[in-house]
This record gives C-alpha cells, sequence and structure tokens, in this order.
C-alpha cells in the first residue's frame, strides 16, 4: 500500500533525441511537407485532398518522434518526510544461536539466537538520532515470518529480493534502508536484482550481517533415499547422508527402528571432521503393510543442535511374483544352478528356452519351446537372462532383440548378460542389443579367457555398497565372505567399462590395457536395468553352504531388476516414477506403461493421473505418448507440501481399473537451524545499491552514514512510448484511415 502522501507531476512527453536523428527526423518531416503541398495544389480536389495530406504528415510526424525516443514520465513528489526503513529478517534460519552480541547492544561476547540479536538491536537506541528535529521518519519492517501451520512452515523460506521489491513499490520517499538478515536467501528473485533496482531509485542499502560465518557443531543427518517398497522375507538397503560440522572425528552409531514393534538394527560409523558421509544401512522386512522407520544418530558431546539427527519414513512390505526368463544355448554348469536357483525362489515365476544346437529345444517343467512372438507376450516378463547365445540360426534373431531392447528400455525390465565359451554374445553387436551391454569386449578372443588357477572377484567402492553384492545379513560381515568365495577359472574379454557404467567388481589378479578388468557391470538402460556378469562360475559359490550365496545373490539380482516395474502395476496401467522421496518444491516424473482390454501395449488411448495433495487439493494431468508400440506414456508434476499425495492413474474409458499408490514427500524444512550466515551476500547487494556493509560491532557508526545521505530525489516513472502497446494501436488507426481516404477520394 501507499504509505506516504505525494503531489503527482505528469510530463506527458519528454523528447531524447540525437543529433543524427534530430537531423535526419528534420529533414524527414520538411520533405514529407514539401510533398504534400505539391499534391494539394496538383488536386482537382484540394479539399478532400488537404485532409488527407494533413492525415499523412500527421503519421508522419509520429513516427519521426518515436526515432525521438519520447517517453511518458511521471513525477512524484513526496509531501512527508524523508523516511529510514529498518528492514530486518523473521525468518526461520534466524533461530540459529550463533549471534554475538556487541558492546554498542550491552553485550560483552555473549551469544544469543539471531533473532534476538535484532530484536536487541531493534530496541536499542541506536535509531533515535535519526529522528532528531524531525527531519526524518523511521520504520520497522519485518519480512518472511513463519506461518502458524506447521506443514506451511516446512516449506516457508526467504525471499530478500522480495522484501526489498515490495518495499520498494510501498514507499516514495526512502532516504535509505538498514537490512539486519543472516543473508541466507533461498526462495523468490536473486536479492542483487532488488539491489540493482535500488541503485536506480537511488535508495543507499546499509546491510548488517547476523550470525557466524562458520557452521555450528553439529551432526545433520541430511537425507534419507530408502525405497517405497520392498520384498517380505528380504533385506532392502536404505541409504542415508550425515554432514559433520564438529572439528573432531566422532565414531558413533546410526539406529534405525520400527516405531511400532521396537525392533533395532545398528551400525557403526566413522564420521570425519566438516565433511559429508554417505552410507547405508541394511533391513530385513518381515511383515506385509506399512511400517513406520525411524533412523537416527546420537546427540555427539558438544553438538549444539539436537532436532536434525533423526528421521522418520515409510516403508511398505509386500510379497512379489517376479517373471524370469532364461534364454540359453547348451546347459552348461553356470545355466543349470541358475535355473535351480530362480525354480525354487517361491518370489520368482521362472520360463525357460533351452535352444540346444543339437538336440533343439529344451522340454521339461518350466520350459518355453519359443521364444515370445510379439511384444505382448514378452512384456509379462519382468527380468530376462540372456546366457550363450546370439543372433543366428537356432538362436535369437534381430527383432527379438529388438523386442528385448524395447522391453526394457520402455517398460523397465531389466536384462541380464551371462556371456560364455561359445563367444555367442558377440553376434548381439551386431543388433539392437549392442547399445545394452556396458563392456567393451576384444573381438580377438571371442571364446574367452582361461584360468590356470581359481581367480578371485573383488569388489569396488560401489560394489561394497551395492545391495545386488550384499551376501552377509550385515555390511559388516560381507566382504568376509567375498574374500571366502571360490573363485573362477574362465571370464569374458571384456576390456573396460563403457561410460556411465557401474563397476561392482573387477578381476582379482590380472588388468587389461585400461586398468582393472571389470567383470560385474550395471547399468541404465531408459527405464530398465542392465547386468554384465562375465564369470560363468557364480554356481562354484555352493561350495561348502550349498544354495546360501548362490540363491540369495540371483535373488536380489531379479528383484533389483524389477523393482521400479512393480512400483505400482495393475490390470491396464502399470505405474513407476522418480524421485520416489521428494522434497517439496522438486518435480516428479512419472512413467506408464498402459495395456488394452487383451494386455497388449495401448496404442490408440490416454493415461491420466489424478492426484490429492495432503491439504485435500485435487488436481487431473493427462500423461504424453513416449512410443505407441509400447504403450509407454511420462509426465511430470510438481510436489509443494510435504506429506502424503495419492495417486490414481486411469485408462481413458477404463476407469473401473485403476492403479492407486502413494507419494511421500519427505517433512524436510527449507529454513535450516545451524547453517552458516552469508555476509557475502549482504556485501554484494550494499555495494551494488552504493550502501556499505556494516559490522555489528560498528553499528553506532550507522548513524553518522545515513545522516550523510542527500535528500531523497523525487521519484520518477518513464515509459518509452515507442515500445507501448497505444503507440500501435493509434498508428494502425491512422495508416488505414489515411488508405481508406486515399482509395475514397480517387472513386469520387
Amino acid at each position: 500500500m501507499q504509505t506516504a502522501c505525494s503531489n503527482i507531476d505528469f510530463v506527458l512527453i519528454q523528447l531524447n533525441p540525437t543529433p543524427v536523428t534530430l537531423a535526419i527526423g528534420i529533414a524527414v518531416l520538411l520533405f514529407v511537407a514539401f510533398f504534400s503541398f505539391v499534391l494539394w495544389r496538383r488536386s482537382p480536389h484540394p479539399r478532400r485532398t488537404a485532409v488527407l495530406e494533413i492525415l499523412r504528415f500527421t503519421c508522419v510526424v509520429i513516427v519521426v518522434m518515436l526515432l525521438w525516443q519520447p517517453e511518458w514520465r511521471t513525477t512524484v513528489n513526496p509531501e512527508t518526510k524523508p523516511r529510514i526503513v529498518i528492514l530486518w529478517d523473521d525468518s526461520g534460519s534466524m533461530a540459529t544461536l550463533d549471534a554475538e552480541l556487541p558492546p554498542v547492544l550491552g553485550g560483552e561476547g555473549e551469544i544469543v539466537t539471531r533473532r534476538e540479536f535484532v530484536e536487541r538491536a531493534l530496541a536499542s537506541d541506536l535509531w533515535l538520532p535519526l529522528e532528531d528535529d524531525g527531519a526524518n521518519e523511521v520504520v520497522l519492517r519485518s519480512f518472511d515470518t513463519p506461518p502458524e501451520d506447521e506443514a506451511l512452515a516446512m516449506v516457508a523460506g526467504t525471499d530478500i529480493g522480495g522484501a526489498i521489491e515490495s518495499l520498494l513499490d510501498d514507499e516514495t520517499n526512502l532516504r535509505s534502508v538498514v537490512l539486519l538478515s543472516d543473508g541466507d536467501s533461498n526462495t523468490g528473485p536473486p536479492p542483487v536484482a532488488a539491489a540493482q533496482q535500488m541503485r536506480l531509485r537511488g535508495v543507499p542499502l546499509f546491510t548488517v550481517p547476523v550470525g557466524s560465518e562458520t557452521r555450528l557443531p553439529d551432526l545433520d543427518l541430511l537425507s534419507v533415499s530408502a525405497p517405497t517398497y520392498g520384498i517380505v522375507g528380504e533385506n532392502v538397503q536404505i541409504p542415508f547422508t550425515i554432514r559433520s560440522s564438529l572439528d573432531r572425528q566422532v565414531r558413533t552409531v546410526v539406529r534405525l527402528t520400527d516405531e511400532e514393534s521396537g525392533v533395532e538394527r545398528t551400525k557403526d560409523i566413522l564420521l570425519p571432521p566438516h565433511s559429508e558421509t554417505h552410507d547405508s544401512i541394511l533391513w530385513r522386512l518381515e511383515h506385509e503393510g506399512t511400517r513406520t522407520l525411524t533412523l537416527s544418530v546420537p546427540v555427539a558431546d558438544g553438538e549444539v543442535i539436537e532436532e536434525n539427527n533423526s528421521r522418520r519414513f515409510n516403508i511398505s512390505g509386500r510379497p512379489e511374483q517376479i517373471r524370469a526368463l532364461v534364454v540359453e544355448t547348451l546347459p552348461r554348469w553356470e545355466y543349470r544352478f541358475l535355473r535351480n536357483a530362480l525354480s525354487r525362489d517361491p518370489g520368482v515365476e521362472l520360463s525357460c528356452l533351452l535352444l540346444h544346437p543339437d538336440l533343439g529345444p529344451g522340454d521339461g517343467p518350466d520350459y518355453i519351446q519359443e521364444f515370445p512372438e510379439d511384444m505382448e507376450e514378452l512384456a509379462e516378463f519382468d527380468v530376462i537372462f540372456i546366457g550363450d547365445i546370439g543372433i543366428g540360426e537356432n538362436q535369437l534373431t534381430l527383432d527379438q532383440a529388438t523386442l528385448i531392447r524395447g522391453l526394457v528400455e520402455n517398460q523397465a525390465s531389466g536384462v541380464v548378460f551371462l556371456p560364455g565359451p561359445q563367444g555367442n554374445q558377440f553376434s548381439l553387436l551386431e543388433s539392437d542389443l549392442s547399445d545394452l551391454i556396458p563392456v567393451r569386449l576384444d573381438d580377438r578372443a571371442r571364446e574367452g579367457m582361461p584360468e590356470s588357477i581359481a581367480a578371485p572377484l573383488n569388489l569396488t567402492s560401489e560394489g561394497r555398497s551395492s545391495l545386488l553384492t550384499m551376501l552377509g545379513d550385515s555390511e559388516e560381515e560381507n566382504p568376509e565372505i567375498w574374500r571366502r568365495l571360490p573363485g573362477f577359472y574362465w571370464y569374458a574379454p571384456v576390456t573396460r567399462a563403457k561410460a556411465g557404467t557401474e563397476v561392482l567388481a573387477v578381476h582379482g589378479n590380472r588388468r587389461g590395457p585400461y586398468g582393472q578388468i571389470p567383470l560385474l557391470v550395471t547399468s541404465a538402460a531408459g527405464n530398465g536395468k542392465v547386468l554384465f556378469m562375465g564369470i560363468d562360475s557364480a554356481w562354484r559359490w555352493r561350495r561348502g553352504v550349498e544354495d546360501l550365496y548362490h540363491y540369495r545373490f540371483w535373488g536380489q539380482v531379479a528383484r533389483w531388476m524389477s523393482y521400479q516395474r512393480n512400483m505400482a502395476a495393475g490390470e491396464r496401467v502399470r505405474l513407476f516414477y522418480t524421485p520416489e522421496r521428494p522434497e517439496p518444491g522438486a518435480n516428479v516424473t512419472v512413467h506408464a506403461n498402459a495395456f488394452d482390454a487383451n494386455g497388449a501395449p495401448l496404442q490408440d488411448g490416454s493415461v491420466r493421473l489424478d492426484l490429492t495433495a495432503p491439504d485435500g487439493e485435487t488436481r487431473r494431468i493427462e500423461l504424453q505418448t513416449d512410443d505407441a508400440a509400447w504403450g509407454a506414456f511420462s509426465g511430470r508434476f510438481r510436489v509443494e507440501i510435504p506429506g502424503t499425495w495419492q495417486i490414481r492413474a486411469t485408462v481413458a474409458g477404463a476407469e473401473e481399473a485403476p492403479v492407486e499408490t502413494t507419494l511421500l514427500v519427505q517433512n524436510v524444512p527449507v529454513e535450516k537451524i545451524g547453517q552458516p550466515a552469508r555476509p557475502d551476500v549482504l556485501e554484494e547487494m550494499s555495494r551494488i545499491a552504493r550502501g556499505r556493509m556494516i559490522q555489528p560491532a560498528d553499528l553506532d557508526g550507522i548513524v553518522r552514514e545515513i545522516h550523510a545521505l542527500p535528500e531523497p530525489r523525487p521519484l520518477e516513472t518513464r515509459v518509452a512510448l515507442g515500445s507501448h502497446w497505444g503507440t500501435l494501436v493509434v498508428l494502425c488507426v491512422l495508416f488505414s484511415a489515411f488508405w481508406v481516404g486515399r482509395k475514397l477520394n480517387g472513386m469520387f
């Protein structure tokens, strides 16, 4: 609102010609005036011609004036005292306890919260001299006070730029602005843009930084990236990130607790000083349904903030039926034991296709006689294991390779490459599956590389933290298990991994031309996943322990491959989205696979999402077609508030068969207590606005700085007529009238 009475003067037009444009404009006007005079003298209808030529000359005058850059200028002459506004930050980060009170505010090194520092400063007598003799008026104004509603307070941030812009809109007689803030601006326009507006207005900005530039001693559990669901009876991996701002190394314990049952898992970790630690903890899901878990770390000695040491999240346990297809030629040992492992897994429905080069397709329980003929049949499989088989007679065809690639990229299925000593997989490099293979192969050694003694697999740093290679019940015992595993006597001729892949394990004894030889490699392919295993001796892991590690490994592979595909699946729609646990303000990308009434990928139709926010607000979005041949659709929406969002997906015309799921938006506050202050932001703002940043210890000098300022100049607003829409309308009307007049003048 307008807070000061003003006297407004209008200057309708102010011309700003340069010498060149002035000379050109005068010359054009003289030429057109002479030309119009000649036409008028020669016209048989002098009156009508005079009107037309006056209209022509008026149009030319307007065009020439536009060349002289005319402006509509408004000048506001305030009739009140000049105002000095004390603008102070009241956001959530101002609750940080790290502000030292200077002697000028009655403190002797006392540490208070940033908000209390501001309150002491506002209540002091520092500002009284500014109002001496009634020369100025001091106004106190806060911004970004957190709302009382807890959910809204979580998403409330600091908008310094918006606060200054609002102030400039409301005030017409500003002498200066004093800003007390920690400089942490996380929403709205950049603060420097607002400082630039102050410079244009001629209003200097004096900033006072509040708070310490160094982070408080604290352990902050930054994030917990838990999956939305897991398989009952299986371990899930829950990654987390902890930031330590302590000056010393801390050995502590991470606790993961089920709030309902009280079951707890712990993990010892070592936190280096002033660094972020990325780690994970395993949790075994024993029951179906949603469980609420809490991940926490104890409060360390000297830690100031306790509220950020824990996070709550939900995870669902569900039984799962995974459909797997294994394709092979010769029934080698790796194939036989892989088939046994998957067929005995109660959560896997197995189909095997054994294309023996001499005996024909294999027969028996779990066997099929031919590769799925079309995409409808192939789309039922969550993961495909491709053994020592390639493109050729009695093997796969190029069309079938294309179908497998489409299944992985468009329907979020997984593919596992298991090469063998026949070297058949080299022919896959000539098919559409070539881009999916995550490694480069040496064409000079198609039959692979034999080993005379058993060679071990060595886990990489990524492999040590991956759920795929987690063969123990805890992360502590897993490295020892891998050291005891029997080695391999053959490996694929791999030279190196492709860019963008993740190497989980390498050859333990040999190195190639590019360094360590990657033998266990994963990558993403479209919406799906790829695993390459370059040995054929995983079946040897059964030695001495029977099925323990071998079955666990392949079971984890199958579930990892199918996880995203089975996030939310129904008869007509399958839905998956990223990120799984977004924060407020994040964009969520949704992918869907839709099917018609016969189970074929939907080619003519649409998929709609009905979203219900935690506050009850609903909206509908329609997904866009990605690949009509595979019934793939995608879309994006933004989540603004934390809590549980309900998602309902339907195919147009089949609303009776929806897929419903929930999306948990993490309750992460935008304003964080304990973050260091940002005096660099405040210093740049004051420099741009031709003010100065004043340290808290020098607050008493701010009065002298402001008293030395000149009186505020009248507020002017300028509108360039050359870019105003009204100018275009006037010219169009005048030119139209002139054209119509010329036609009428020639007819009569």
